[in-house]
């Protein structure tokens, strides 16, 4: 059984996400779990831009959207520097208040997704079985909003369950891995807007 030892800010490291070996085995995981991600990513990228219908690209897609949905998931990866920032402060209240504009974020963000899907589907008459390129857009960005709400869980569940704890050694490279898993949901998300509607103006 863990026992969490307490700390204050003399006392807290400098580097508290590797402070200890438990943590260097989570980034050690992380960095294998993201490299599967990336594999992923890189298939249904390649899948996308093998059945792209430019000229329904041109007719469907509209920037404004979508330039939105990219400022606001950007905004979010800002938010959870800070968060980190204060994390490494040891500032645990400011730390979750940073997380809490994270997740407020990522929800406007899926929010604006849906919204688009909906917008597709009942307005365009661009569904999921429309063509094979439909599916080919759905099935990326689905499966990245699909991250977005995954991502927005383990920020949640680690915010509620750590609320009354406070920060230590063992729950300080939780949020830290956390928060690098939210800046690839956002990298994945710029390739997105870049080959998706950036290219399908084109």
């Amino acid at each position: 059984m863990h026992v969490e030892e307490k700390y204050t800010a003399k006392t807290w490291p400098e580097a508290p996400e590797r402070g200890t070996l438990e943590a260097k085995n989570k980034f050690l995981g992380f960095w294998f779990f993201l490299g599967g991600e990336t594999v992923l990513f890189a298939s249904l990228f390649a899948t996308y831009l093998a059945l792209k219908d430019s000229a329904v690209a041109k007719e469907i897609f509209g920037l404004e959207l979508a330039f939105i949905m990219t400022m606001v998931l950007l905004t979010s990866s800002i938010t959870s520097v800070y968060a980190m920032y204060h994390m490494k402060n040891f500032h645990f209240k400011k730390m979750q208040a940073w997380l809490f504009i994270t997740v407020a974020l990522g929800l406007v963000f899926l929010g604006l997704e849906i919204y688009e899907f909906w917008h597709y589907t009942t307005g365009l008459d661009f569904g999921y079985k429309t063509s094979a390129f439909s599916s080919a857009f759905y099935t990326l960005v689905g499966f990245h909003g699909g991250h977005v709400v995954f991502g927005l869980g383990w920020i949640i569940a680690l915010m509620v369950r750590n609320a009354k704890r406070g920060l230590s050694l063992y729950n300080a490279p939780k949020f830290y891995v956390a928060s690098l898993y939210w800046h690839f949901i956002d990298v994945v998300w710029v390739f997105i807007f870049t080959v998706v509607y950036l290219m399908g103006m084109v």
